[in-house]
């Protein structure tokens, strides 16, 4: 199935910024499941300086520098992404955990997937996760059906609720409330798996709004959407969806993948002047036919929310705040 998503920010200045500079990681990326078929960005003011590169995670990063006075900065993403579901391995046929996290130790051909097992910034590991973690991971049990089951949980223990938290807010509080987003419950299954030596890392991207018939909405189908993905050798990286509480099958688009919401944030950077901004998010995405992959997409529903935030001197960091998943 193809999809176009349309993804646009508007940040609205109630003074000029004279200086804009931003990384945005808004293109699509292409995997086991996905093959991005085109990628644009539309951006307004127009950049004096844009240019594209292939970060340390193989997502595609843009750089793009604005000098002109500007009171709204309008960014637009179209990604048009093929996806063909590919089968989960079998829970019976994945090696027991520990066995895993034994070779992330000591095993050099594992060596990319186990930097992963670290602390990053959004992501702290300790004995409160380990000990939220271990009632599935009993010794021997496989690692898939460990990890099902504890993503199994963190959905039926922690609440979907966009006012609980901030990005500012640290996991630890997450575990202890009991409530969050999608982000939140990406990086506390993340905490959780690589407090037990686990290599795991946080998947950026969006859910397509409708599902087939009989089967239940998805929750942050309408923005911007977080996932986990954990290493299992032999069987490579197996992503899971903690809010969800599903494999990603065929309704996840994948934009970018790191170490945590740091690594992937849409849009972040820096801007001289601008004052109080408010910003804008839209996520629009459809199912197109073939042919249409440069046609413009009709909306298939739409998700606005709009924050204003003041800076604290004349230079101010974009992204970490403005558009929470």
């Amino acid at each position: 199935m193809l999809y176009k998503s349309i993804h646009t920010t508007i940040y609205d200045y109630v003074e000029p910024v004279s200086l804009c500079h931003n990384v945005l990681h808004l293109t699509a990326r292409s995997g086991s499941w996905q093959t991005r078929r085109s990628s644009e960005l539309r951006i307004s003011p127009p950049p004096s300086v844009m240019t594209e590169r292939i970060d340390f995670f193989g997502n595609t990063a843009t750089f793009a520098t604005i000098e002109e006075p500007h009171r709204e900065l309008s960014v637009t993403a179209v990604n048009v992404a093929e996806i063909a579901p590919v089968s989960a391995p079998m829970n019976e046929l994945t090696p027991p955990w520990e066995v895993v996290r034994e070779q992330l130790r000591t095993d050099v051909d594992v060596l990319a997937a186990s930097q992963l097992v670290f602390d990053s910034p959004y992501v702290a590991t300790g004995d409160r996760f380990a000990a939220y973690a271990a009632p599935s991971f009993p010794l021997g049990r496989p690692i898939l059906e460990a990890v099902l089951d504890l993503t199994a949980r963190i959905h039926a223990d922690f609440r979907y609720d966009p006012s609980a938290t901030t990005i500012a807010t640290p996991i630890e509080e997450v575990l202890e409330q009991r409530h969050g987003v999608c982000q939140d419950f990406a990086h506390l299954q993340i905490g959780c798996l690589r407090s037990l030596g686990l290599a795991a890392r946080y998947v950026s991207g969006y859910l397509v709004n409708t599902p087939p018939s009989g089967r239940p909405r998805l929750v942050g189908a309408e923005a911007s959407h977080a996932w986990v993905s954990f290493f299992c050798p032999g069987f490579g990286w197996i992503d899971l969806d903690p809010t969800n509480n599903q494999i990603p099958y065929d309704h996840h688009i994948v934009l970018a993948w790191g170490r945590d919401y740091d690594d992937v944030s849409p849009i972040k950077g820096v801007i001289l002047g601008g004052g109080k901004h408010t910003v804008k998010v839209t996520v629009d995405i459809a199912p197109i036919m073939s042919g249409e992959t440069s046609a413009p997409a009709e909306p298939h529903e739409e998700s606005a929310f709009s924050k204003e935030f003041s800076s604290q001197g004349s230079y101010k960091h974009l992204g970490a705040e403005d558009e929470r998943i």
